[in-house]
């Protein structure tokens, strides 16, 4: 996804931008990479939504603030997570799913692609509003989480949709809901969470930034760079073809959203009891 921004943001300002994948410490190097750059627009950040609105509440010495340290550009993608059962399963709808979970405590588990992630933390979400307890089993990527699924060792598991929807399709797991307030254009014959009866929403999603004070006029370049990459036929079709959905946003749009999702994600981050060290 980062690569597609790229070269559109090539094309649009008729210069060179190169990729450059900062891992380490989940990602936090590469943010504070570009906070410590020269706000001129040469070097941007391409995040995805826990550095900004969750590790804020994950980490209890976060050695940046994203809300003051970072300028928001565009908000260029979003996903959901899904929840799914095995073929082993006999809950035919998230209802009868939590119905199993509270008749079964003992047996009520889920997995999801990492302690500390998305998955992890929708689970939790939706567990306390639904009244269940379910425990969670933490795997290393959804690969091995449907594994398991599919083999009956885990009755359930919530991951991004895009992991899911090819066995959801042919009959191997059951997808019961889907965590965006649409229904998602990978699964539209599965209902959202809300639909489904437990008032609970929340996407993962990308988005663009500078450093701070980098000047408005720069950020409104690159977003008018970006918000026509994301308009044009052929650019929706690969950014779908990679299972997220192309949005788009003004700098403020984009400022509003990573708030509502700091307040919105606190509360599970809190009650799942995570900590980076886990």
């Amino acid at each position: 996804m980062a690569r597609l921004v790229a070269d559109r943001i090539s094309a649009g300002l008729a210069t060179t931008t190169i990729v450059e994948n900062r891992t380490g410490a989940a990602g936090r190097i590469g943010v504070k990479a570009v906070i410590a750059a020269e706000p001129d627009g040469a070097m941007l950040l391409f995040a995805p939504m826990p550095v900004i609105s969750i590790y804020p509440h994950s980490y209890v010495k976060l050695d940046y603030d994203p809300f003051r340290d970072l300028e928001p550009v565009a908000l260029v993608a979003t996903f959901e997570v899904a929840l799914a059962v095995g073929p082993q399963m006999p809950a035919k709808s998230l209802a009868e799913l939590v119905a199993w979970a509270k008749a079964n405590p003992a047996q009520a588990s889920y997995g999801s692609p990492g302690a500390g992630g998305l998955g992890h933390f929708f689970a939790v979400m939706f567990a306390t509003s639904a009244g269940i307890e379910p425990r969670h089993v933490s795997y290393r990527g959804s690969a091995a989480a449907m594994n398991d699924l599919v083999a009956g060792q885990i009755p359930f598991v919530v991951v991004p949709s895009s992991d899911c929807a090819e066995l959801h399709r042919s009959g191997r797991v059951r997808v019961l809901a889907t965590s965006g307030a649409q229904r998602s254009p990978l699964l539209p014959d599965v209902p959202t969470f809300q639909e489904a009866g437990v008032p609970v929403q929340g996407v993962g999603w990308y988005a663009v930034y500078t450093p701070a004070k980098t000047p408005a006029g720069l950020v409104d370049r690159l977003n008018k760079v970006i918000n026509e990459a994301l308009a044009a036929p052929d650019f929706k079709e690969r950014v779908l073809g990679l299972g997220l959905v192309p949005k788009g946003s003004t700098p403020a749009e984009l400022a509003a959203i990573q708030k509502a999702d700091a307040e919105r994600w606190a509360p599970a981050v809190k009650a799942s009891g995570f900590t980076p060290q886990q």
